[in-house]
Formats: C-alpha cells, structure tokens, sequence
C-alpha cells in the first residue's frame, strides 16, 4: 500500500487541519503478517552502516488475549533499504525462559539503536516476569538489554543494569526499567537513556528520568542522572523518550490521561515540564499512549495518537498514529502541520512503534498492530518511509 501524503487529509478526519502538501512522502508497506492470534509487537528498527547499509527490525510474538503475553524475540533484516527481507529469524540468546525460582523471564518493549563508538546495536528495554509462566509480576521489572554483533550476527543474552541503591529524594528505584522509549548517543559515545521508576510501594505513580551511561561495546553502565519528574496520579508519569535538537534536549512523556513534554540544555537536567498542547492552546489530546521524536534538518517533529479523530472504538484512540512539527520554543505542535503516518484500520498502532534516521532525506516508522475486538484476527507489522527533497515530491 503507498499513500502520498496530499492525500491522507482526505480520509474524512474532520478534526485534522487542511493545508498545504507537507514537504515530504508517506509510503507505507507490510514486513510481517501475524499467524491467527499469534501477533508480532513492540516492532522497531535499527540502521547498520556500511559499504552496504543493513536495517534490521526487532519484534516479539505476543498472545494478545492476556496482559503483555510476550513469548520470544526474532528479527528481520534488509541490505538493500527495504526492497527485499529476510525471512524472521528466532533469537535464541532472548527467548523467553523458566528460571529455577519459578518464573517466567523475558526481554520487552524493546528498542534497538546503533551504537556508532563500539559498531554495535544496542537494543534497550525492560524484563517481564511471570509467576508459574501465567501471572505477571511487576516486581520483577528491571532496565534491560541485549547486544547484537553485525560482524558475526550474534546476540547476547539478556542483561540487567545496575543502578544505585537510592534516587536524589533518597528513595529506591523500584521496578526500573526503560522500555518504549528513544535514547540520544552523545559525540563522545555516551548514552542519555530515558528509564521509568518507581519511588514508593504503596502507590504505582512511576517517576521519569534520563540516565547517562557508558556502553563499552559489552556492558551498560550507570553513570548519573538529573531531574526527577512525577506526577502523583494514575500511574505518573513513564515511558520517556528522547531527542536532541538544535543544541538542545527534548523530552516526552506518556501518563494516563495526557502527555507531557519539557526542555534541557544538558539532557539531564530539564526546565520544568508542561502538557502537550497545539499551538492553537487546545490540549493535544494524546493519552495512555507513547509518543516519539522526528528530526528532520531544521524540523522537529513529534509522532503520536490522540483523541478526536473519529476513533473512539479504538483501544485508547491509539489509531491513526500522527505526525506534526513541533514549535521547539513554545513546546506546542504546530496544528496545520498534522499529518497521518499510518491511518486507522479497527487495529491499535500506539502500543509500540518506533522511528528510524536512514539517510538524510529519509526516515522509517516500523510500527505493529494489535487488531480491535471483533475486527480481523491478525496483525501486521508495518513500515512507513518519509522521504524528503526529489525523493518526496508530490
């Protein structure tokens, strides 16, 4: 399927502004189809340069008919920018497995970058643990991550960071973990790496922090972190991503019921934050979901669902996923930029997605679905090119 972006507006959106042709092209395709009720999620993708650049993309088989019903990793892979995949390979080093206590473990959400200091993918995420391999337990959530070698296509197996016994309040880091996120590799090949945590066992509000780290081509290790942001209601604030833009950081953040975006010069330490607005001043309308960052050039972008589109029987409005620029001083997106990625088809495309910087004038969106009760019984994992300058003319 390939649907210039002129066109999107006209799927009868009422509530997504008309305006100019945006200056670039949406094309989208199907990498994988799901077997039945057996999905493929958490489907995002890493660029390995080279002579001959190869992407590959990380996804996870998942029994969608209970909470988080991940089972293994597999990955796919293209030499040739898409044109051709290899068929989905099983990751023995991450399957999910019985540890002798009696639970299930497993990688998850994860998401894979490369790490240009080492020549490495560095693929970050959380641990799920099952007890007896049915109930979940969150108290087994820890940051994660697994490493993939292009020179001999070998993974690792999973790994665990060690963070410090307290935060600045002097309170622990409880069920830390760091899934569903986008990091930002700095010059020198540290990691600013978003985690997710709580502070206090009596309540579930999750606090938001960017950690800076080492990464030696092996082993992840903790260095520091800067602001604490929380807000004590629902579950808080989680899910963090990323970005670096013109000399400065940005950050978003998923909550239950909006999101919220703040500014840092350094990446660690950040300006108070504010919820996600349009420039117009109406609330943005993005909710219980994540959303991720798109640089473009001289363009920041912010990618995300919302309410508001004739989508109240979707899951969350976690479909059509949005694309907008965003105003990198006011901390608003700009309305009349909005534009559709993926449009809605009675399937969540929220849950896990991902973007990816291919060239200089163009960028992938790897997203899953997870099909709406009732509708189809299989899901897709999907990609979306946006591809700037000759490439992206209407």
């Amino acid at each position: 399927m390939s649907l210039p972006c002129a066109l999107l507006p006209a799927l009868s959106l009422a509530s997504v502004a008309l305006a100019a042709p945006a200056p670039y092209r949406i094309e989208v395709s199907t990498l994988v189809t799901g077997r039945g009720t057996q999905l493929y999620t958490q489907s995002r993708a890493a660029l390995i340069p080279g002579a001959t650049p190869r992407v590959i993309v990380t996804t996870q088989e998942t029994d969608p008919t209970g909470a988080h019903g991940y089972k293994d990793m597999f990955y796919l892979e293209t030499a040739d920018l898409g044109r051709t995949w290899s068929p989905l390979q099983r990751i023995d080093s991450l399957r999910r497995t019985r540890r002798p206590e009696g639970h299930d473990f497993v990688i998850g959400d994860v998401c894979p970058q490369w790490h240009a200091a080492t020549q490495r993918v560095l693929a970050t995420g959380k641990t799920f643990g099952f007890l007896g391999g049915t109930k979940e337990d969150r108290g087994l959530e820890r940051v994660s991550y697994a490493v993939f070698h292009p020179q001999t296509n070998r993974w690792s197996e999973l790994r665990l960071v060690d963070l410090p016994a307290q935060d600045h309040e002097g309170r622990p880091f409880l069920e830390p973990n760091s899934g569903c996120h986008q990091r930002v590799d700095l010059p020198n090949g540290e990691i600013l790496l978003p985690i997710r945590y709580r502070k206090d066992p009596a309540v579930r509000y999750y606090t938001t922090i960017v950690a800076r780290c080492r990464f030696d081509g092996e082993k992840l290790t903790y260095l520091e972190h800067g602001s604490e942001f929380m807000i004590p209601r629902e579950r808080g604030l989680y899910e963090p991503s990323v970005a670096a833009f013109g000399g400065k950081f940005f950050l978003t953040m998923r909550a239950d019921h909006s999101a919220f975006v703040a500014r840092s010069r350094d990446g660690l330490r950040y300006e108070p934050f504010i919820e996600w607005k349009r420039d117009d001043g109406a609330v943005l309308g993005s909710y219980n979901t994540q959303q991720h960052w798109l640089v473009h050039g001289d363009t920041l972008y912010l990618l995300y669902t919302r309410r508001g589109a004739n989508n109240d029987h979707v899951m969350r409005h976690r479909a059509p996923l949005f694309i907008a620029e965003v105003d990198p001083e006011r901390l608003v997106v700009r309305r009349a930029t909005e534009r559709i990625v993926f449009p809605e088809e009675n399937a969540d495309l929220g849950a896990g997605f991902g973007v990816l910087e291919v060239s200089p004038h163009e960028r992938w969106v790897v997203t899953s679905e997870i099909p709406t009760k009732g509708s189809r019984d299989y899901g897709r994992v999907m990609l979306a090119r946006l591809t700037w300058g000759e490439a992206g003319k209407q």
